[in-house]
């Protein structure tokens, strides 16, 4: 009988553990998904480009940050000026920091003469609000709606950047949009899936308030697609990539890049740059 009631008791805390880590899932995800820092650490201008500094509202009381920065004159890949005649590339970063910490980004699209929109997710940077999967995709479409709108930059002309969980976000606007050309980088398949990988002892169908279903959005995508993934990377497996890539149709590239997920030396890759610039110029892939 003794052994019987310190069994239940064992079982009683083990389930209760169990309800309780998977409460605190559920009421926690918005401080595992979203990192945000409000401080801006450094501006294009310390990279020596010119930027503008622009306020997009997205509701009523509420706007979000970004910088445009022009393509440099005299480009050394392209020799192209900054003007409305070279591409723009509409970047969605990952689920940290702010756009204070992509100057590198910004520094190898401006050399390969595109012109490039940075902004700040709601709660990210100096943007209003705070951040969820409605309001990245909203602040997304935003953007391009401010790019094809006041400033008359036309649908041919841009390119969709994405990369980590700015992968989720560029496909999504994609998926609704004209555009020419889309980039994923170190992306992940869906939110459902990284849950799993990460608690896999946990019914994460029945906790995640979040979908990030990129998986299933890819295939209705018929822009040029240029993928690129680690086989080192240490947050989003290398296999997310790829699945990515084989549910997408053509026209479709796939690069593998090198390094882990937060590491940027491909940039300096020649494959690499120059799969990027063949999605900037439409050369076939």
């Amino acid at each position: 009988m003794k052994l019987l009631s310190t069994f239940l008791v064992v079982v009683t805390i083990a389930v209760g553990g169990f309800v309780a880590f998977g409460l605190y899932l559920y009421l926690s995800q918005d401080r595992m998904v979203f990192f945000p820092t409000r401080e801006l650490e450094a501006s294009p201008g310390d990279i020596g480009l010119g930027f503008q500094e622009v306020r997009i509202d997205v509701t009523d009381g509420e706007s979000i940050h970004a910088w445009y920065i022009p393509a440099p004159s005299g480009s050394r890949v392209t020799g192209r000026s900054g003007d409305g005649g070279a591409p723009t590339v509409l970047f969605c970063h990952g689920n940290a920091g702010n756009i204070s910490h992509r100057l590198e980004t910004i520094e190898c699209l401006a050399a390969l003469g595109a012109n490039v929109v940075l902004f700040d997710y709601r709660g990210y940077g100096q943007s209003d609000g705070a951040p969820s999967e409605t309001n990245m995709y909203a602040d997304a479409a935003a953007c391009y709606s401010w790019l094809t709108g006041s400033q008359s930059v036309h649908s041919d002309k841009i390119v969709l950047f994405g990369r980590s969980l700015g992968g989720a976000v560029a496909i999504e606007l994609a998926s609704h949009v004209n555009c020419a050309g889309l980039i994923v980088e170190s992306s992940f398949t869906s939110a459902r899936e990284m849950g799993r990988l990460m608690f896999p002892y946990f019914p994460i169908g029945l906790l995640l308030r979040y979908e990030f279903n990129s998986i299933q959005k890819i295939g209705q995508i018929n822009c040029p697609l240029l993928v690129t993934h680690s086989p080192s990377d240490d947050l989003v497996p290398f296999a997310m990539g790829r699945r990515l890539y084989d549910r997408a149709v053509d026209p479709k590239r796939f690069v593998e890049l090198k390094g882990g997920h937060n590491e940027r030396d491909y940039m300096a890759d020649g494959a690499y740059i120059e799969a990027v610039r063949a999605i900037l110029y439409r050369d076939p892939p």
